[in-house]
């Protein structure tokens, strides 16, 4: 282990100020992520029972869609909240670990890997239900789907 009045590979020493400045800068950054997440995943939730609602105001019958957009946005709020946590924890080990004069090392962000995994799979099955979605809608009623843009 290095101690932390030794000089660290990249020529600083640990006890400077500028890694803890860049590992709450990476841990806002990471806060930043997960709020967006949450957002997002509300606003997808939302929109989707906003949608079944426009439908049955125009007196079709909706698509079964399963709730797969409520699914996705708590899926997605979910995956934030996570994100949240997560990322607490790996800071508040980073700071521990300077503290304590270690030397951390670098590695592979196992959080970022998972995370864009996720987001991966999420888009896809976003994806899917929307190319199937659109389908089913212009199955019910051709004429409906066509924006107008002339006054009745």
């Amino acid at each position: 282990m290095q101690n932390a009045n030794e000089s660290s590979p990249t020529g600083g020493t640990t006890n400077d100020p500028r890694v803890y400045l860049a590992a709450e800068r990476t841990f806002l950054a990471w806060i930043r992520t997960g709020l967006s997440l949450m957002g997002f995943g509300f606003v997808v939730a939302r929109f989707g029972i906003f949608l079944q609602q426009l439908v049955l105001d125009r007196g079709v019958e909706p698509p079964n869609s399963a709730g797969v957009s409520v699914i996705l946005g708590v899926s997605l709020v979910t995956t934030g909240v996570f994100v949240c946590l997560s990322s607490a924890w790996l800071h508040v080990r980073l700071i521990r670990t300077l503290q304590r004069g270690e030397l951390f090392v670098i590695k592979p962000s196992l959080l970022a890997m998972a995370l864009a995994f996720a987001l991966a799979v999420v888009g896809l099955v976003m994806t899917y239900f929307l190319l199937h979605s659109r389908e089913e809608t212009s199955l019910l009623n051709p004429k409906e789907s066509i924006i107008r843009t002339a006054p009745l």
